[in-house]
């Protein structure tokens, strides 16, 4: 018996939201979980590439294709709560999400991983316990959760290890622009920057500009999310690490319409959050400045994702 699902990239943080915020894209991966009739069969991981634009996108080679393999890793949490081992399995990944880009690619397949792994199972865990258990995978909510539910989500994982989380409206005039550069940057050299501890004003700052955001999205008030958007947390510190993010915003800032440009999570991607119809500047714009720098990139206005993760019949 196998079961697959498609789950939707997701973009975390939107500036000020950092490791709480996320929205879902209409970009998907497909987790197919089979369990194997054979015995000692073992673990068998398979990837399969699906890439709209796959000449910007690194081979996948370097996927473990065993226990190491972070779907397993997560499937495994699951069996193990309901007193099983996962040993004669086999995960198959058609990946469509570009790997390292910060678009939750790692949270996707965790989350199809689970979601067809439970429906195998029987459905032993309710929605609680799958946030829960992806979240545990995962280390942080913003991109898994998402990813379950669909649309734009806050989130939090509490000291129980329960996650909280409320659903927003995403404004339908609001355009999503996403950015994908054709160099990588893993989620672990993006947080290796970030430092232990900050300073209280840029604290005080972030929770400010993170209320005003909520608030902003909840009015559908373009110019309260100008400056909204604006974070001290993370994005002063990955913007070194993402060539022509700096540029590229300063040189949005004050075009009409355009209501703030953001990393995509721990970065490279950039989203540009704009309203009504002036999306061929914004493409005009990045692609010169990317090109000036010898970066290829894949532009794309996606919608929101608004129903998450989803069985394949």
């Amino acid at each position: 018996m196998k079961v697959s699902y498609r789950v939707p990239a997701t973009t975390a943080n939107l500036g000020p939201g950092f490791d709480c915020l996320g929205l879902a894209l209409p970009i998907y991966n497909i987790i197919t979980i089979e369990e194997t009739v054979m015995p000692s069969t073992g673990i068998e991981v398979n990837v399969m590439k699906d890439f709209e634009n796959a000449e910007l996108i690194e081979e996948l080679d370097s996927i473990p294709n065993d226990k190491d393999n972070i779907v397993y890793k997560a499937v495994e949490i699951l069996y193990n709560l309901v007193g099983q081992d996962p040993s004669e399995i086999k995960i198959n990944i058609k990946s469509s999400i570009p790997i390292a880009k910060g678009l939750g690619s790692s949270a996707s397949v965790i989350v199809g991983g689970l979601m067809a792994a439970n429906d195998l199972l029987g459905n032993p865990a309710d929605e609680a316990a799958l946030l829960s258990i992806a979240t545990e995978a995962e280390g942080h909510p913003d991109n898994v959760v998402p990813a379950i539910l669909g649309g734009l989500v806050m989130s939090s994982m509490e000291d129980d290890g329960s996650v909280i989380y409320r659903r927003l409206d995403w404004p339908e005039d609001w355009h999503i622009t996403v950015c994908i550069p054709d160099f990588e940057l893993a989620t672990n050299i993006s947080r290796s920057v970030l430092p232990e501890k900050v300073p209280m004003e840029d604290a005080k700052f972030n929770a400010r500009r993170l209320a005003m955001l909520i608030h902003a999205i909840d009015t559908v008030d373009a110019k309260l999310m100008k400056s909204a958007l604006e974070d001290k947390l993370h994005q002063p510190y990955r913007e070194k690490l993402i060539p022509g993010f700096k540029e590229i915003k300063e040189a949005l800032k004050h075009e009409e319409n355009v209501l703030g440009t953001v990393i995509s999570g721990a970065g490279p991607s950039i989203v540009i959050i704009s309203q009504k119809n002036n999306l061929e500047k914004i493409y005009q714009t990045v692609k010169e400045i990317w090109d000036n720098m010898n970066v290829h990139c894949d532009i794309r206005t996606l919608t929101v994702e608004k129903c998450g993760a989803s069985k394949v019949e």
